[in-house]
């Protein structure tokens, strides 16, 4: 199979064209239900489970290869007819990048990169919400004590309107939405009311999953953990997962990671328990899937959040969480 994505991305690489019918056959060719590399998915289920990773990744690099040569080829020939004063499209994404990125754009890219080979899609939503969308349809009732783990800023003292505390919320908008299976995870900003410090701030980014399907187990969530962990951190790394709360899973978990410094052996950055603490996880509660009109009987999923500059932090060893949103030059040219 590795020969054959290796021979059709030797023929991505070589097509050329400035005519719109064959940049379109080429597309059908590929990317059609019907085409090569959907061909290649359905014979990806066949491979022995030893070979999976490594095929995957490639088969997915296939993919992504023949959906930027069109993308490539489609801007060309938008611009083929455009006079030379207006043939710069300033709108289109650079090739070349001056400067640096920003340690929390570093790693969201990188968390997401993860979840892509992994099927999961990303979904957004607005930072500017509902009641129901962040509290209710999570399983948050009315005056519940829960709701006083997230200290919420308000619009206009409106309690129905409020900036999102979490990223849940783009995940209770999918499940409106959409039918299973859903498989996405939902980056973004979020707001709680909070004293700034060199450990917290008012506003802070997430990265938060979600998987709704028949026969969805707590073993599955461990394993997409797991995998993400070992990518992220390391092989070396493993995960350990203690009993926690969340009012909208049932159960819940907070996950550790073996500490990337001492490798697990006890260092001043994990206090010297060799784990450090990355994000929270569960079983989606039946509430939260009937409030969002999904059978709990026929269907279980999993989620998971994790905030990006506590990640960042720890692996580049930031101390002060405030360096993150104070745009120093000097700490930012590091990255």
């Amino acid at each position: 199979m590795k020969k054959k994505i290796f021979n059709l991305l030797g023929k991505i690489d070589k097509f050329k064209s400035d005519h719109k019918e064959e940049i379109e056959n080429f597309r059908i060719k590929f990317l059609s239900k019907k085409g090569h590399i959907t061909e290649l998915f359905d014979e990806f289920k066949k491979i022995p489970s030893e070979e999976k990773r490594e095929v995957g990744k490639i088969l997915n690099e296939l993919k992504n290869q023949a959906s930027a040569k069109i993308k490539f080829l489609k801007n060309n020939l938008k611009n083929k007819n455009v006079s030379e004063e207006k043939k710069i499209d300033l709108s289109l994404e650079s090739t070349n990048f001056f400067g640096s990125r920003h340690p929390v754009s570093i790693i969201q890219n990188e968390i997401l990169n993860i979840f892509n080979r992994l099927g999961f899609t990303v979904s957004d939503g607005p930072e500017i919400e509902d009641d129901w969308h962040v509290f209710s349809s999570l399983n948050f009732p009315k005056e519940h004590p829960a709701r006083d783990m997230q200290d919420t800023f308000f619009i206009e003292k409106n309690p129905d309107i409020l900036l999102r505390t979490h990223t849940s919320s783009v995940q209770s908008r999918m499940m409106e939405n959409n039918r299973p299976p859903i498989r996405t995870v939902s980056p973004g900003r979020v707001f709680r009311n909070e004293a700034i410090s060199a450990r917290s701030h008012c506003i802070f980014h997430q990265v938060e999953g979600l998987y709704i399907a028949e026969n969805v187990s707590f073993a599955d969530l461990k394993q997409t953990l797991l995998y993400f962990a070992k990518e992220f951190f390391g092989e070396k790394t493993e995960i350990r997962l203690r009993p926690s709360y969340f009012p909208f899973t049932e159960p819940s978990a907070e996950v550790d990671v073996t500490c990337s410094i001492c490798e697990g052996k006890g260092c001043n950055v994990c206090k010297y328990t060799g784990w450090l603490e990355i994000l929270g996880c569960g079983m989606v509660d039946p509430n939260v899937l009937e409030n969002c009109k999904i059978d709990s009987k026929k269907y279980t999923g999993f989620a998971f959040g994790m905030g990006i500059e506590r990640i960042a932090m720890t692996k580049y060893q930031i101390k002060d969480i405030r360096l993150l949103f104070e745009n120093d030059i000097r700490f930012l040219k590091q990255f």
